[in-house]
Formats: C-alpha cells, structure tokens, sequence
C-alpha cells in the first residue's frame, strides 16, 4: 500500500514539474512544423538552382 501512494507521488511530480517546465505549452506545434518545414526546404532548393 505504502509502495503504490510513494509510486503515485512520483508521478504526480513528474507531471507537475513537466507541466511547470513548459512541456504542454502547444502540443500541436511539433507536427504543424513538420508540415511547413518541407514546403519552406523546397522553396529554398528551387530559390538557390534559379539564383
């Protein structure tokens, strides 16, 4: 019993301090980026072969 509410603590800890860090802050960022990353890469490879 003791072994579960000490296993629940560290939990509730890592969540607080992951969510004080900034960890939840825009979940949707990385995989918006990902989306325009490659449009922003192929832009650049045809604006230096024109150059």
């Amino acid at each position: 019993m003791i072994m579960s509410i000490l296993v629940a603590g560290v939990f509730l800890a890592a969540y607080l301090w992951s969510a004080k860090t900034g960890q939840f802050e825009d979940p949707e960022a990385n995989a918006n980026r990902i989306l325009h990353d490659t449009e922003l890469v192929k832009n650049n490879i045809i604006n230096k072969h024109l150059n």
